[in-house]
């Protein structure tokens, strides 16, 4: 019997193109050097701790920006800020924590002045209308609640291993800590896990003017 060539329906593409779309992870041309991101965390945590939010003890956050000249605009449970989730089998949606004026995040933290995250931020501050920026922390075997977040997130991995994976509608994908720049659409339910042996460290700031299609 004759095989028509062109009718043939290669279920490998179609399964890639159904369940494989990673249109909600963005890599950026752009690309920092990974080597001094790392030092620069080093030298950073020798001195500074993360702060935790009421309830969740394996997730923490150093932020590197902050309102000018407010240093409690970035103690407590601002570390984190609003986001929504559904808790229960319920699917009701319902909100957690309080608004946060991203635009008013806009003065370097004094202490990271003169470090590789300087340097780092006046970049990505230069190509990106930019909220707060952080230094997050996931720690090992753990993961974040099914939740959505006001505006995307813009990721750049310092630490990290192959069981650190961050799902978004469901699509899982793993972030390499090699320099990059990635732009999350966070606007979407979706959420973080690290299923390795050692701390999940990337550079997260929250990206105001980014539209995913």
């Amino acid at each position: 019997m004759k095989i028509d060539s062109e009718n043939i329906v290669n279920l490998d593409s179609i399964r890639k193109e159904k369940f494989l779309n990673f249109d909600d992870f963005k890599k950026q041309n752009l690309k920092f050097d990974i080597v001094k991101l790392q030092d620069a965390y080093k030298q950073i945590i020798k001195t500074k701790k993360f702060n935790t939010v009421d309830g969740v003890s394996h997730f923490g956050a150093i932020c590197l920006t902050r309102v000018p000249g407010d240093p409690d605009s970035i103690k407590d449970n601002k570390a984190r800020g609003l986001y929504w989730t559904k808790p229960d089998k319920s699917g009701k949606e319902v909100s957690r924590d309080f608004a946060i004026n991203e635009n008013a995040y806009t003065e370097l933290v004094p202490e990271f002045k003169d470090t590789y995250f300087e340097k780092v931020i006046k970049v990505i501050s230069s190509k990106y209308k930019l909220g707060r920026v952080r230094i997050l922390l996931k720690e090992p075997r753990s993961t974040l609640s099914w939740h959505r977040d006001p505006e995307p997130r813009l990721h750049i991995p310092i630490i990290t291993n192959p069981g650190c994976l961050m799902v978004i509608d469901n699509v899982a994908k793993h972030m390499p800590a090699d320099g990059s720049v990635w732009i999350t659409n966070n606007t979407k339910y979706h959420n973080a896990f690290n299923g390795g042996e050692e701390n999940r460290i990337h550079l997260v700031a929250c990206v105001l003017d980014y539209k995913f299609n």
